[in-house]
Order: C-alpha cells, then structure tokens, then sequence
C-alpha cells in the first residue's frame, strides 16, 4: 500500500517537470549561428529571400519582378529544407553602414512596360510580401494592436503593393511600395563599442511606402529628388502622392535606413519573432485539453485494469476449483487470437513504416524541445527530419522483420522491400506530381532536379540499404517471438457481432479521441505553415504528441478488449485502423480549416493545399495506427500469458 501514494507523487513530479520544460522551452533557444560583430561604419549587406502569398501559396524569386538589381547576382548556400520551402536567397543592392543612417537612397529608376505593369497588378492582387535578411535576421513591419496600446504584431515582410482610389473616382488604382524605412535595432558592447545587430524592420505609414519620387530636369546619376533630399535633410511624407503602376509609368525605388540602440540582447533577438500574440489562449487551451485527457486516460486505465484482475482472477480460480464447464468472454478464443491475419505481409510493411516515423518525430521533438533546432538555422528542421527519417530506416527492417517472422514467414527481403518502397513511393509520386504543377506556374517552390536526384539519392543509397541490414538482423539474428498460448489448426467461427460493435462502426470511434488530443495544436501548426508563420513551441507540442501516444494505445485497448470479449479474434488489422482511423478526421478538419481560415482562390493552390494534407494525413495514420498497433499486440500477450490455458 505505501507504493501506491509514492507512485502516484512520482507520476504528479514528472509531468510538472515536463510542464516546466515545455513552459521554459517556448522563450529559450539555443542559437543555430554564430554572432557578429560590427564596427561603425561596416558594410550591412541585405538579402532578398522568396515572395509569398497567404492567397496563393506560390514562393516566386524576388527578381521574378523587375526589382532593382546589383551587378551581379549571387545565390546563397540553401541546405536542402530551404530549397524545398521554396527559399531563394540572393543578394541586394540594399547596402547599410552600420550606425550610419541614411536618407532618400536611390536604388535604381525603372519605366514599366505592359509586360512588367502587368506582373506587378497580379502580385499586389494576390497579396504577395516581400522578404528580406539582413544578418540572418528576416524583415518585419511591426503594427501595434488596437486592442492593446503596448502590444506589437509582427508582419513578416512588407506587400508588393496596395489597391486604393482617388478621392472622387471610383475606379481602383494599384500602388506600389517604392519607398522603404527601414529600422535596425542593435546592442551594443560598452567597452569594445562593437555591435550586434538585434532587429530589422520596416516602418508602415499608411502610403509612405509608396511616393511618386519628382525632379528636375533630365534623370542621371545626380540628380536630386525634389520629394525627398539627404541634403536638405528633407524626408518623405505621407502627404506626398503615392506610386502608381502603370505601362510607360516611372517608378523610382528608394530608401532610409535608420539605426536604435536596444537593450535586447543578441541572444535573445529571435523573441520577439516568436512572440505568439494570443500565447495566453494557446497556453490555457494546451492544459485543458492535457487535464481532459489525462483525465479520461486515468479512468479507463482504471476501469481496465479492474476488469481485468476480476476475470482473471475468476478464470484461474475456476481452473484450480475445476468447476469451469465452458469457457466464457475472451478466454474462449484463445486458439485464435494470435492467428495470423489476413494481408499479414501488409501489416509487417506498415507497422516497420510506423516505426519509422515513430523514431523520426520522437528525435525531432527533443531536439526542437531543447533548442537544437531554432529559427535562426533555416531550413535546419525540416532538413533534420528527412535525414532522420533515412537513417531510421533501420528500425522499420527490424520491426517488420521480426513481426514477419512471428506470422512464420519466409522471404524477409520481400517485406524489407516492402517497407523500403511503398510508402516513400506513393510520398514521392504525390510531391512529383505537385511539383510538376508548382513548376508549371513558373514559382520558385519547385524543386530543382538536383534536389530531386538528392531525394532519389537518400531513398535509394541510405533508406533502402538501412532497411535492408535492420531486416536481416530482425529475421535472421534474433529468435521468433514466441506466442503465449497455441493456435488452433481450425479457425473458430465469430458469432455475430452486436452493431455497435461493426468493424466500421468501432473504427470511426476509436479515432475521434486521439483527434480530440491534437486538434487544437493542430490549428497552431497549419497556420504556422499555410500562413507562414513561424511555429516554435515544441515544449508544448511533445507533451501533445506524449498525450497522443497514450490515447492511442488506451482507446485500441479498451476497444480490441471489448472486441475480444464478443468472441472476435480479428484484431490485428483492427487495433491498427482504430487508432489510424484519426487521420481521416484530421483531413476532414484540414477541409474544414480551408474553407474556414484561408483565403485560397486558384485551383492549383487548393491542389496543393489538399495534396499536400493528404499526404500529412496519410503520415499521421501510419504513425497512429502502428502505436495502436503495439499496445494492442501487448496487451494481448499479457492477458493471454497470464490465464491458466489447458
């Protein structure tokens, strides 16, 4: 009895340990880059990275429009994450000095012909922003909330342009932002005077990101601007009259720059990036959901592990007392529980599948969780995760090779084949064909075919050999898992069954309460991707994913236990579709988010969106399905190990 209350204290400071680790993970990181250092007077050198749109989801090349350019283009090293977000980092004719401000630089003059006037109206329809870097740091427009005076928003990247009207006429003009103020925050070091760059924004009046810049006389490369003057310390005002764009018009691209000491420091500059404005929310909505359902899980671990010690109890005491005429409940099938299923090879392919998505999330998290995979390194996660996934190849050999060899197979390198090829390639047939329609629109979210041999390359040169080793050493270096009670050599019939306990019918339930542990952290994660915003708070995340473990195994149980008892012995297939029935709510919810959330109005847009879903939907049923798997195949073998069968 004094176990049980040191159990349950162990149990209360473990979960408020992670609790902390996710609370302190979400306004710490450790740096993915080192810092620089800057003298008064270096050369800042900005970036231009990809222009985005929530509207379309189509990442374009900043020069795709007829920007100002520098002499010579240089594309910037991408690791294979950025690439296939569809970042493309090129330098800039944007040149700063560190703590020298400037004022009305001019970039470059252009006069737009139809082709140009055109392109820059479909990009202000469609809402695209532009992006920018400056040392390693994105540019963001801050707007300050209404709601709250002291509260800041941080928009990353400024828009293309806007659509507005003339007082009087009716008619819409497009405007384009020619005009930039840009703000870098530094910190300084007191005693070296050298400083560390800590911020980089731009600052949004109303139009004054748009001027229709005047001169006089002819335009060369002194001519002074009448609208805005260095000189004469004269800066642009929202008075001025904004920037049209039209054919034959002349756009004249300027900006200021203007340096402000900060108190942050560099090590913590990436905070207010990752400042979520409705944190509160999120975090009061993450423990509800974690007390709901750790609740529930309480109780049905209680109500099970009751059950259970009664009716073993009276099935053993029944045997010694050999007062047992007929074996009742799910004894009674105890000569075809462990019967293999039917598509047995399937299941081996699809359980060393699970497996290895298993691995490959569970490293991620911790890693992310501790700070391993900032912001700052970009690209840098979703890089960690193809990688992971390769070399995790490993265990799903093993894992599907020693299931096979349970089920008494024989040709192991079949199943390895298996699970080496046919979800990678049903994934790779679905990002081919999107790709091919991302290419046809001409977006820099197109993988180049150096990635995709780079793809092709990790598949077939890492994956499939490590799948290959993991199951020669599961098939042919370890024994055959042995089954605790024997098999019939004739299959039982399986009376029928009450409605509500239909295949179908119990399927669909057992998935709605892992759905129920995720969707609200799931909502965080399809904004962060399909309105490119960033997502940082995997503290929080693992303990959803820690909780999504639990309700799968839990609710496969209960349900492959009540199957059990109505005499069916078909559970193999089943305890797996229970829990990986939850991703056909998760798709249902991603439909619902579309029409809900997103402002999507190009067909090729929705196919990608809802490609892209499905095959995020397709992931989360293997990974479901292969932890109700487990916990369904455990509990079997304890309940049946611990009965008295003759």
């Amino acid at each position: 009895m004094a176990r049980e209350p040191l159990a349950r204290d162990l149990c209360i400071c473990v979960c408020i340990y992670i609790l902390l680790i996710a609370h302190q993970s979400t306004c710490f990181y450790l740096p993915g880059v080192a810092p620089e250092d800057f003298w008064k007077g270096d050369p800042l050198k900005v970036k231009v990275n990809k222009l985005t749109s929530t509207k379309t989801q189509l990442p374009y090349s900043y020069y795709s429009l007829p920007y100002c350019r520098p002499k010579h283009i240089f594309d910037s090293a991408e690791n294979l994450g950025e690439v296939l977000r569809g970042d493309r980092i090129e330098n800039s004719p944007y040149v700063f000095k560190m703590r020298e401000p400037q004022l009305c630089n001019v970039a470059c003059r252009l006069i737009l012909d139809e082709k140009a006037a055109k392109e820059f109206k479909e990009m202000i329809d469609d809402e695209y922003r532009v992006n920018m870097i400056l040392d390693n740091l994105p540019l963001v427009v801050p707007i300050r909330r209404l709601d709250q005076e002291s509260s800041v928003v941080y928009l990353h990247g400024f828009l293309v342009g806007l659509k507005g009207q003339y007082s009087g006429i009716k008619e819409d003009k497009y405007f384009i932002h020619n005009h930039l103020a840009f703000v870098v925050k530094y910190h300084t070091d007191p005693e070296l005077d050298l400083s560390r760059i800590v911020g980089f924004e731009v600052t949004p009046f109303s139009y004054e990101f748009s001027v229709k810049h005047e001169y006089e006389g002819k335009w060369n490369e002194n001519t002074r601007l009448t609208t805005c003057d260095p000189h004469a310390k004269k800066l642009v005002t929202s008075s001025e009259s904004p920037q049209e764009v039209e054919h034959k018009k002349e756009i004249i691209f300027s900006y200021d720059v203007e340096f402000e000491a900060s108190d942050v420091k560099w090590a913590y500059r990436w905070d207010t990036y990752l400042l979520m404005a409705n944190d509160q929310i999120h975090w009061f909505s993450i423990v509800n959901s974690l007390m709901i359902v750790l609740f529930l899980s309480g109780m049905v671990a209680m109500i099970m592990l009751r059950t259970l010690y009664r009716d073993i109890s009276k099935y053993n005491q029944l045997e010694t007392q050999e007062e047992a005429q007929e074996e009742t409940g799910w004894k009674l099938v105890h000569g075809d529980v462990f019967r293999p299923p039917s598509n047995s090879d399937l299941l081996c392919v699809y359980v060393g599948t699970g497996v290895q998505f298993f691995g490959m999330i569970l490293v991620t998290m911790m890693f992310a969780a501790l700070g391993f995979l900032s912001p700052s390194n970009r690209g840098g996660l979703m890089t960690a995760m193809l990688l992971l996934w390769v070399f995790m190849g490993l265990f799903a050999g093993y894992a599907s090779a020693r299931l096979y060899k349970m089920f008494k197979g024989t040709e192991w390198k079949k199943i390895s084949f298996g699970t080496a090829f046919i979800f990678p390639a049903t994934a790779f047939a679905v990002f081919f064909v999107l790709n091919a329609l991302i290419w046809g629109q001409r977006s820099s979210g197109a993988v180049p075919f150096q990635t995709m041999f780079a793809l092709l390359l990790l598949w077939f040169g890492i994956s499939f050999p490590l799948v290959f080793v993991g199951g020669f050493v599961g098939f042919n270096k370890k024994p055959a898992i042995e089954d605790p009670v024997k098999t019939n050599k004739i299959a039982r019939q399986i009376p029928k069954q009450a409605w509500y306990m239909n295949h179908v019918c119990s399927i669909l339930i057992g998935g709605i309460l892992p759905f129920g542990a995720v969707f609200i952290e799931l909502f965080f994660i399809l904004t962060s991707i399909w309105l490119h915003q960033f997502y940082y708070i995997f503290g929080f995340l693992f303990i959803v994913f820690v909780i999504l473990i639990i309700t799968c195994a839990e609710i496969t149980i209960v349900l492959c236990y009540f199957q059990l008892c109505s005499e069916n012995y078909n559970w193999w297939w089943r305890s797996y579709l229970t829990s990986g029935s939850s991703a056909l709510y998760l798709f249902l919810y991603a439909v619902f988010y579309f029409f809900t959330k997103l402002e999507i109005s190009k067909p090729i847009s929705g196919i990608l969106y809802f490609g892209y879903m499905l095959l995020l939907s397709y992931t989360f049923f293997v990974l479901t399905g292969t932890i109700g798997f487990y916990a369904c195949f455990w509990f079997t073998r304890l309940i049946y190990s611990s009965v008295k069968i003759d």
